[in-house]
């Protein structure tokens, strides 16, 4: 069926999300909320729908949208996906969820309370990198992992548009919900997300452009796994270097580095990687993720009244409950088991 999405903010992120969601088979953005006036001609002409703009969320959300997409600041997240699931709004919801363990499980319940069905975006899991690793790991050639490290490595300054709001713990919150929850995510991806404690650690760059951070740019997260499995996470936003999203997994039979395999599966090959033709996640512009598979599939799901699979909301939840345990481990400088967060 044919879905009409409201955006909720229009900022960098939104503006990826209009133009992903118009190239889905079923979805059609024809109305954008925003706190500053903006132009119907405009904003239409920019994503090729025509758009009707509001200033009045309550408005838009009485309107006869069936989908909301939100990208508004963090700390907005709660309120506005309680009004839209209570509008029986079905959601998208940009990273963070939230800033806060009580204001992601506000939003589970909000939405499982209203009956409507939602999805994070955790869009680098629909990543030609991503994709051909889930295969690999489900066809068996590296084994069993033992140990693995995602690491999110992207230098967030005054260059990028996130910055001005970014610094703030209002708004950034901490290291893993301003960025690196990508990296969190996609480790739990690989490994599973039976995470029985967490041991973190912060500290910050001293250049000057990085000072204005309220907290601390770079977090390293050691997770035990139930299955006795170990896993790294860094995640570095005050570097000064080119984006990197480092990604390496260690196995039974053998390791994948990136977009390179070494499996004795394969034979050992003088004991060198074979390189794999996929695209790596090696951007952090918003206008390179695969926003459109996520949503194509979101609406599929939708068609057929289920959750979707890889990025719904029930997964996510579990990766932020993971990563509010790292941030408090930081905060309180000891080991956090996984069963303080229900």
């Amino acid at each position: 069926m044919a879905y009409k999405v409201g955006i909720i903010g229009y900022g960098w992120a939104a503006t990826a999300h209009a133009d992903a969601i118009n190239g889905t088979n079923q979805g059609t953005v024809t109305a954008v909320y925003s706190s500053r006036p903006l132009d119907d001609a405009e904003v239409s002409a920019r994503h090729g729908s025509a758009i009707k703009t509001y200033t009045d969320l309550d408005e838009m959300l009485a309107s006869d949208i069936d989908v909301v997409s939100i990208t508004s600041y963090p700390a907005q997240h709660r309120a506005q996906v309680e009004a839209a699931a209570k509008a029986g709004k079905h959601i998208i919801l940009e990273k963070p969820m939230a800033l806060s363990w009580e204001d992601c499980v506000a939003i589970r319940d909000a939405v499982a309370a209203a009956g409507v069905r939602a999805c994070v975006c955790f869009e680098l899991r629909f990543v030609s990198q991503f994709l051909t690793t889930s295969k690999l790991l489900e066809s068996g050639f590296i084994g069993d992992i033992h140990y693995g490290e995602v690491d999110y490595y992207h230098g967030i300054g005054p260059w990028y548009g996130q910055y001005r709001w970014n610094t703030t713990c209002e708004n950034g919150g901490s290291s893993l919900l301003s960025a690196g929850c990508h990296a969190l995510d996609a480790l739990l991806l690989c490994m599973g997300n039976q995470v029985e404690e967490v041991s973190a650690y912060a500290t910050q760059s001293r250049h000057e452009i990085f000072q204005k951070y309220e907290y601390k740019t770079t977090t390293v997260s050691l997770l035990k796994f139930a299955n006795g499995a170990v896993g790294k996470v860094a995640s570095v936003i005050d570097c000064l270097q080119p984006y990197y999203f480092h990604t390496h997994l260690v196995g039974s039979e053998g390791s994948l580095l990136d977009n390179k395999l070494y499996s004795t599966k394969l034979g050992l090959r003088d004991k060198k990687w074979t390189e794999l033709p996929m695209a790596l996640a090696d951007s952090g512009d918003v206008a390179d993720h695969p926003y459109k598979d996520q949503f194509q599939l979101f609406f599929d799901a939708l068609d057929r009244g289920e959750d979707m699979a890889r990025t719904s909301l029930a997964e996510a939840l579990e990766s932020f409950r993971i990563l509010f345990a790292c941030d408090r481990s930081v905060s309180e400088g000891r080991p956090v088991k996984l069963s303080e967060f229900v």
